[in-house]
């Protein structure tokens, strides 16, 4: 046996898959940069909120890893990862991207989702639960439901995007001109060439067809570096290092399908645009149970989607981050304080301990 070629094959391995997971980084930061920047951009040039479009077009982005893995599961095999999927993703959603969203900056909460939209996930989260309790599947006619359900959310969306952009430009009575030290500033010729691509690019943000297109351009960027981390990840943990593939399946796979929606809230909070950051979390929970759900039972047809002990463990928890969501932000502020977040960390760890002990019991007996 030639050792010294299985050696070299084994280092090549690894620089590869650590090249890949650098590479599938930076293009989750830069594309997250982007797709930030156009989604608040077209929710400015549309007069719409923030949150609206967060909960919209940035979680049906986000979402794309989740609705990628359920068709290919469900059409290939048995369906059995689709609803801990879902569900283990609205998890993290929830205690991690949002916890760290939190953390980092004071999360407002407007009114119409304090009183609509997170009622409205708490509903649908103790509906998704009921439903797989009492048949331990879904059948086609309940992922019916489900995608009827997310159609008359989106449809109160767009609703409520045009009332607001009525009433915005019913507002709007003057028009801002800058002072002369902002056109001087402004009219400066950049002495770097960074500084002229960095001048450009701002400059090109006033017009909706760039951002239109870095949002899409940001959109790949954060699902291809998605899967990049994820499969690079999954490789040196399974192949390389040796680790239980059930343990990479409840961390590496949960955490890389999470990372579009991490990476984009977490840019969005840096940023200022926390309606994008809470309305990202909060859309695309409703997304992955409504439409990923509802997708995920009508292609399984009348054989169901499974629903196992671990799935309504799981979205028993899910509905109580649902809750945690909704009852942290009706102090004063009206919003996701920094308590409230560290709150919801310590939860996830937690929640990954008993995971953790539970499959421990398991491979015990």
């Amino acid at each position: 046996m030639n050792y010294d070629l299985i050696l070299d094959n084994v280092a090549a391995t690894w620089i590869v898959n650590i090249i890949l997971l650098l590479i599938g980084f930076v293009l989750l930061v830069k594309g997250a940069d982007f797709f930030v920047d156009g989604a608040s951009g077209i929710a400015k040039k549309l007069k719409v909120s923030t949150f609206i479009i967060g909960a919209t077009v940035v979680a049906l982005g986000t979402s794309a890893p989740e609705l990628a893995v359920t068709i290919v599961d469900a059409l290939g095999s048995t369906g059995e990862l689709i609803v801990g999927n879902i569900l283990g993703s609205n998890v993290l959603n929830i205690f991690l991207i949002l916890g760290i969203s939190a953390a980092i900056c004071k999360l407002p909460v407007e009114r119409t989702t304090r009183f609509i939209d997170l009622p409205f996930l708490i509903f649908i989260s103790a509906l998704f639960v009921l439903m797989g309790a009492l048949g331990n599947s879904f059948v086609w006619w309940e992922g019916l439901i489900l995608i009827v359900l997310y159609a008359a959310f989106m449809a109160y969306n767009i609703v409520l995007a045009k009332k607001q952009s009525k009433v915005l430009l019913e507002e709007a009575t003057a028009v801002a001109v800058p002072f002369d030290g902002e056109n001087a500033a402004a009219n400066a010729t950049p002495q770097s060439w960074w500084a002229k691509v960095t001048a450009k690019y701002e400059e090109l943000k006033d017009k909706i067809w760039f951002l239109i297109v870095i949002t899409v351009v940001g959109l790949i960027m954060v699902v291809g570096g998605a899967t990049l981390v994820v499969n690079s990840a999954r490789t040196v943990s399974v192949n390389l290092i040796g680790i239980d593939p059930e343990i990479v399946a409840l961390t590496v796979v949960a955490f890389g399908t999470s990372l579009p929606e991490l990476v984009t809230s977490v840019s969005a909070a840096k940023k200022g645009d926390v309606g994008i950051a809470t309305g990202n979390i909060i859309g695309s929970n409703i997304a992955n149970i409504l439409l990923i759900g509802g997708v995920g039972a009508l292609c399984k047809g009348a054989d169901g989607l499974p629903f196992t002990t671990e799935g309504l463990v799981c979205g028993l928890v899910s509905l109580f981050a649902a809750v945690l969501i909704f009852s942290s932000c009706w102090g004063k502020t009206k919003s996701i304080g920094r308590i409230a977040g560290i709150i919801m960390l310590v939860c996830l760890v937690l929640y990954y301990i008993f995971i953790f002990l539970n499959l421990y019991v398991i491979h015990l007996y």
